[in-house]
């Protein structure tokens, strides 16, 4: 599965939702939590279910539901299961835990209307509060469902009580960057893809790619994006560029003899290189073939 670019989609706007279908991201979220007024989220839900019916040929799309157990997830949970996304977006989990329990309840759902175990998937924003930054080791033993992770910083910042979570340069400030690292190495421990959290100013196309392309040499498989002229910005950085490709290659040729170790271009090469040439070709094949 594909991730590079994740473009949420606030549910309650028809316009959006129809500019949407034709989005090159690789996958959309449909919003039914931070972008919807309360007031709004049953309208919210229909427009997704009716989303869910057009053109054969939109994006792959998953739902941000509402946090596990609030008033709202389980009207949006029934949303869910009618419109059949290839997951669910779950913001504030305290904890793997909290995946874990919500497992059970889609599972129930699932056999009630006839689809297979574990057709829903599950990416958590797992970086929400305190204490969900403090369980990240936990992913160590993945959830079921589990297809990515990926982190958030403003309503850490507020759960936390920051004035910013920026320093005086526009980075963001040394605990967001530790967060960005544990999600990082929780999503490796668990063997699936970690997604970078969204840059919000989205006129800010320079200030996009330097984050986008730092995601990339750090690890991410893809970028959260809150605008459409973020897309192509932010899958051109997770797309391998023809010289990585040709270099992979000939990364890959120089160990066709079996040898742990090799030369190139009088350098030494050892098996992390060779992995590294193994999966830029993995992903540049997986994006061919998509």
């Amino acid at each position: 599965m594909i991730l590079r670019s994740m473009l949420f989609v606030p549910a309650d706007s028809e316009r959006k939702l129809e500019k949407a279908r034709v989005s090159k991201a690789d996958a959309l979220i449909l919003d039914l939590e931070d972008s919807v007024a309360a007031a709004n989220r049953q309208r919210a839900r229909e427009l997704v279910r009716a989303f869910a019916k057009g053109a054969a040929n939109r994006p792959l799309f998953w739902i941000r539901i509402n946090p596990a157990g609030s008033p709202d997830c389980a009207d949006d949970l029934e949303t869910v299961i009618t419109a059949k996304p290839v997951g669910v977006v779950v913001p504030k989990p305290g904890s793997p835990d909290a995946l874990r329990a919500l497992d059970r309840e889609l599972s129930e759902r699932e056999r009630a209307h006839g689809l297979p175990d574990g057709a829903i998937r599950v990416i958590p924003v797992a970086t929400e509060t305190p204490t969900a930054v403090l369980s990240l080791f936990e992913y160590r033993r993945p959830p079921p469902r589990l297809a990515a992770l990926t982190w958030g910083a403003e309503d850490l910042s507020a759960a936390l009580g920051a004035a910013t979570n920026r320093d005086d340069k526009g980075e963001f400030a040394f605990t967001y960057r530790v967060v960005r690292s544990l999600c990082l190495l929780a999503a490796k421990a668990a063997g699936v893809a970690a997604i970078e959290t969204l840059h919000a100013d989205f006129k800010d196309g320079a200030g996009l790619e330097r984050a986008a392309r730092a995601a990339q040499q750090d690890g991410f498989s893809g970028m959260l994006a809150i605008h459409p002229d973020q897309v192509d910005i932010i899958n051109a950085a997770f797309t391998p560029s023809a010289a990585d490709v040709e270099y992979a290659r000939r990364v890959i040729t120089a160990f066709a003899d079996g040898a742990g170790v090799a030369s190139l271009d009088g350098k030494m090469l050892d098996q992390p290189h060779l992995k590294q040439a193994q999966h830029i070709l993995q992903v540049y094949d997986m994006l061919r073939a998509s």
